[in-house]
């Protein structure tokens, strides 16, 4: 089953989907972020909702939109805003279900903001994976989300919708904070074991090698799985990586 709902706190109203068997009997909860230019609806959480509610009922997962993603109210994009939206979906998970074990799984961008959280703020998951990670998400958002020339355009003081499928405005500020928020060559070998990555190797957005490295460098568990694009639009490379993901959670 599905519920939307929000959270409405510290001047914050965060659009959140919970899929869920048994609201009475929520043991262990998932919570998914999304990639840039996602939304609480996106189809990887969907498809892997589906997969782990059919196999285990005292499951539960809560994705939830980004700030100005999907139908967020947000008007400018910050990472502060990010840092709180997480932090805030996380407590209230703690909070409202009480669950005996909490999980989280991120692609992309999503992938980047919650590695930035933990190392911040700790690690409140049990376990932590992800999917195509944009640990570099400045080179990613800079070098390959945006078309050539949107820099220059920035750089005269105007918001820029920039984007694949779906469109997010950003400014320079947003830029010039992604730039100073540089996770790649921090020190994640404390959190190593509650993490897992698995990457395509045909990635166009996000780097393998760059990636691989990152993981390599920080004693994280790396899975390259052959063959696969940033989206793992093969749905037998999907299937297969949420199963991976499944089963590190121990589900």
């Amino acid at each position: 089953m599905e519920k939307y709902f929000n959270i409405n706190k510290s001047g914050c109203s965060i659009k959140c989907k919970l899929y869920y068997n048994d609201l009475k009997n929520i043991k262990r909860l998932i919570v998914c972020g999304h990639g840039f230019g996602g939304h609480k609806d996106n189809s990887a959480a969907e498809k892997f909702s589906e997969y782990v509610l059919k196999k285990f009922k005292d499951v539960a997962a809560i994705t939830f939109n980004a700030p100005c993603h999907g139908d967020d109210v947000k008007q400018k994009l910050s990472l502060s805003d990010c840092d709180t939206y997480i932090g805030l979906v996380t407590e209230y998970a703690k909070q409202r279900f009480s669950p005996e074990k909490l999980y989280y799984y991120a692609t992309s961008f999503g992938g980047y903001l919650v590695l930035k959280y933990i190392y911040e703020h700790g690690n409140p998951f049990l376990k932590i994976a992800l999917r195509c990670p944009a640990v570099n998400m400045y080179e990613v958002l800079s070098g390959t989300i945006m078309e050539p020339g949107d820099l220059k355009l920035l750089s005269n003081g105007k918001p820029l919708s920039v984007g694949f499928d779906r469109k997010i405005k950003i400014t320079r500020g947003f830029l010039d904070e992604l730039k100073k928020a540089d996770i790649s060559g921090l020190d994640y070998r404390k959190f190593s074991d509650s993490i897992i990555i698995i990457h395509g190797t045909r990635d166009e957005v996000v780097s393998f090698d760059f990636v691989r490295s990152f993981a390599e460098k920080n004693e994280i568990r790396f899975i390259a799985a052959e063959g696969a694009d940033h989206r793992f639009r093969d749905p037998l490379k999907m299937h297969s990586a949420i199963k991976t993901i499944a089963d590190f959670f121990e589900l």
